[in-house]
């Protein structure tokens, strides 16, 4: 409580309002962003009260970006529920099996996730793909499926998935964003686009969608373990600032091209994931 006390509920507010427009710009829900901080800011605060605070943050960061990016027609609303019912199992083991491992422990696994996600986003040079799958290749694949989604601007979306695939990454994205307290959305973003051919804007929005239910089911699971008891003042004061930067966060994202949001992502994790290593070895 040493280290909250030292934090007004304005800079609370002012990280929530950071983290929740940068985190719905590229379709992360912020977790990414806020997690990372509460481990630097609370460092002998246990590991489960931070990832329920950063889960009931996230969740009320996804559902202002999905009422945003719906209005923007751009959330594939059939997908988003295939997905979300794999992540539901997955987010409760996660939950409950955060308090299973030390803090430092966590703190390592942390960093090193991270450092391994923005070494595969710089070094994956087709960002944008998702439309260039040919249609006489996809007939070959008797379980892909089709969808086709036109925005609010009249732009047409059309791209093809594997949804077996889709669900079982949906699983494991399910219980490590849970368990890591960041989401889910940077690991369901560029798995979406790279791997299930989701145009970029498309994955993003879907996976603020997804991200809506998964970190709500994560949440429930620690206020019943009692991990969020410590949490409740914090998670207000953040939430304030993710919903009104989730809304900052979703229009400016029709201004920013797909491979651009992706190499600010890859960028941001490299350097969060290498001051999380030094942190938890004591080098900083």
């Amino acid at each position: 409580m040493i280290y909250y006390n030292a934090l007004d509920y304005t800079g609370l507010i002012a990280m929530g309002l950071f983290a929740g427009a940068y985190g719905t710009l590229i379709g992360a829900g912020g977790g990414f962003v806020l997690m990372p901080l509460l481990l630097l800011l609370f460092p002998k605060e246990a590991q489960d009260t931070l990832t329920a605070i950063s889960l009931a943050v996230i969740f009320f960061n996804a559902l202002s970006g999905t009422a945003a990016y719906a209005v923007m027609g751009r959330v594939d609303y059939k997908s988003g529920l295939m997905f979300s019912a794999a992540t539901i199992p997955g987010a409760v083991l996660g939950a409950l099996h955060t308090s299973s491992v030390s803090r430092r422990m966590f703190d390592i696994i942390f960093g090193i996730c991270l450092l391994a996600l923005s070494t595969a986003l710089i070094l994956k040079p087709d960002i944008e793909r998702g439309e260039k799958v040919k249609t006489e290749v996809r007939k070959h694949y008797r379980y892909w499926v089709s969808r086709s989604i036109m925005d609010a601007n009249g732009q047409q979306h059309s791209y093809s998935f594997n949804p077996v695939l889709g669900v079982a990454l949906s699983l494991l994205v399910g219980y490590a964003s849970s368990f890591l307290g960041i989401g889910g959305g940077i690991i369901h973003v560029p798995a979406l686009t790279f791997l299930l051919n989701f145009p970029v804007h498309v994955a993003t929005a879907t996976s603020h969608f997804i991200l809506a239910i998964m970190a709500f089911t994560g949440t429930m699971v620690h206020i019943m373990t009692g991990a969020f008891a410590h949490g409740v003042h914090r998670t207000v004061s953040l939430s304030i600032g993710v919903v009104i930067g989730a809304q900052f966060g979703a229009h400016l994202s029709k201004k920013i091209k797909g491979h651009w949001i992706i190499r600010s992502l890859a960028i941001a994790l490299g350097l969060l994931g290498i001051r999380i290593l030094l942190s938890s070895f004591h080098l900083i």
